[in-house]
């Protein structure tokens, strides 16, 4: 059941309080990724091979294995065809992504461009603990292979038996992915971080994860191991506007979607009045039950709640403060309500549009901000493992035309040598 909150009993307090989410320890946390990073640092392969064995409960006699060719993975037909359905589609939406060289004349003879070059080691977290995500590896894996990037490494943890995922291999296959490092959580960031004598060191790390990974890749981006990652983020979520168009069944499916992620996941049903709060309540109480995963279910409704709205625009409104990682909008006017969404990190449009299918296969891309980090991150593009180059080029002509100015600029800054840079060229034509 869904704590039920109605706008007119929230004041400027309460409403603070609705935008928190379930609060993370991070001095805790800290505690216990810093040795581990530090230990991975120093050991390399050593410490992953004991954390497999601490964490994971495996033991690994590689850290790095390479995925084999994809006819030769034991996997359902069924189950490769729904791959490669969704690898197409990424695919296609991620091309579409790359962009085109800039070229600019700002003045005669004053040429200026944009090139974009991909980023060289990026490591792709695929997180596999309460739950495998194989997803994950087409949502990082071809924006890469996209992008061009030319080493490129997938960290998820092993099997009890020391061996991947074979869904995990074969979305690497599919990507063109030739290295998958067995280890999870902070001894996997840091491994791709720093390198090891299995692990190619990467310069960025994409991809979710817990508590864990999520606080040795922040950790790591402000330390000497000189590393990028996508983005900080948090425990999954979603919020969904739903009105009296809305069909409770499709709305309670759609809570529960993302309540089984984990117990501090985050739930949220902005509801429209004339929308059927208590046929919710109902399908929540009738569907949960069947889910193999319905005590994280449970436990994250405990941490959410359904808001009473009287209009659409308030609704939205509460939604752009609130920037959540999933937003559905199932109203009848969904279409125009999207043109005026400023901060979420993917939404889908109607009562036909779960957010599984963004999870899955429609093409855009899963790994997303949370935790309100919507407000300033995108989600994860191919330009994500694009870095931006800018070129100019000056005639002689074009120095004439713009030395002066960056000459009295130069001089006004106390910087003389940029200015006699110029000058010596101008006095030598």
């Amino acid at each position: 059941m869904l704590r039920v909150i109605r706008w007119q009993d929230v004041g400027s307090d309460g409403l603070q309080a609705l935008m928190a989410r379930p609060k993370q320890d991070f001095d805790r946390i800290a505690a216990v990724v810093d040795p581990i990073i530090e230990e991975v640092r120093l050991r390399g392969d050593a410490a992953l091979v004991a954390h497999a064995g601490r964490f994971d409960r495996s033991t690994i006699t590689q850290t790095v294995i390479r995925p084999r060719a994809v006819d030769d993975i034991p996997l359902d037909a069924d189950v490769k065809a729904a791959f490669r359905l969704a690898f197409d589609n990424i695919r296609r939406f991620h091309d579409a992504q790359m962009p085109e060289r800039l070229t600019v004349e700002t003045m005669p003879g004053v040429v200026c461009r944009r090139e974009a070059r991909p980023i060289g080691r990026v490591g792709l977290y695929v997180p596999g603990g309460t739950a495998v995500l194989p997803s994950s590896v087409l949502m990082l894996g071809v924006p890469a292979m996209v992008a061009g990037c030319g080493t490129v490494v997938v960290a998820t943890p092993p099997r009890p038996d020391g061996g991947v995922d074979p869904a995990v291999e074969f979305a690497a296959a599919l990507c063109g992915i030739d290295r998958i490092l067995l280890a999870g959580g902070a001894q996997a960031v840091a491994a791709m971080a720093f390198g090891t004598e299995s692990v190619p060191k990467v310069d960025k790390i994409l991809g979710p994860g817990n508590q864990y990974v999520t606080a040795a890749k922040m950790r790591l981006q402000n330390s000497d191991a000189m590393v990028a990652i996508d983005m900080p983020a948090g425990p999954s979520e979603v919020l969904v506007i739903a009105d009296a168009y809305a069909d409770p069944a499709f709305v309670a499916a759609d809570l529960l979607s993302q309540a089984e992620h984990g117990v501090d996941s985050q739930v949220v049903l902005v509801a429209v009045d004339g929308f059927d709060i208590a046929a919710l309540q109902s399908e929540l109480t009738a569907q949960t039950p069947r889910l193999p995963r319905r005590d994280f279910a449970v436990a994250a409704l405990g941490n959410s709640y359904a808001l009473q709205v009287p209009d659409t625009a308030l609704a939205i409104a509460f939604s752009n403060r609130y920037a959540p990682e999933h937003l559905i909008l199932n109203t009848a006017d969904a279409e125009i309500l999207a043109a005026s969404v400023t901060d979420a990190g993917s939404v889908f449009i109607g009562p036909h549009t779960p957010e599984s299918v963004g999870d899955y296969a429609s093409g855009t891309n899963h790994t997303l901000p949370t935790y309100g980090y919507a407000r300033m991150y995108s989600g994860v593009s191919v330009d994500s493992f694009l870095k931006q180059i800018t070129f100019q080029h000056v005639t002689p002509e074009g120095l004439a035309a713009i030395g002066p100015a960056v000459i009295t600029m130069a001089e006004t800054e106390g910087l003389r040598a940029h200015a006699e840079a110029v000058r010596i060229r101008l006095d030598k034509a």
